[in-house]
């Protein structure tokens, strides 16, 4: 069977420790949540304070754009171009 390419583990080197990601699209789409989280969070708290709520509503137009981020990040994870060997090209 042919080695699945979309799914090669990412690796990092730190000093006699490595970092190994797999599933990179997932951990990209984990990632993201988290940060959409903290701007609705801090975006919220930011509210309560009058003379904070321009930044807040830039947490939130940001938080908002990363939605958009979401559905992507999990699209390019689906679909994945590769190259086609040249042995296995028709004529």
């Amino acid at each position: 069977m042919a080695e699945d390419r979309t799914d090669n583990p990412l690796t990092f080197r730190l000093g006699h420790e490595e970092l190994v990601i797999r599933r990179r699209y997932e951990v990209l789409s984990i990632i993201n949540d988290f940060l959409i989280a903290i701007w609705f969070l801090v975006g919220s708290i930011l509210f309560l304070f009058p003379e904070h709520e321009k930044a807040a509503i830039w947490l939130f137009i940001i938080g908002s754009f990363q939605f958009l981020v979401r559905p992507t990040i999990r699209l390019i994870g689906h679909i994945h171009v590769q190259r086609i060997p040249e042995s296995r090209w028709e004529s």
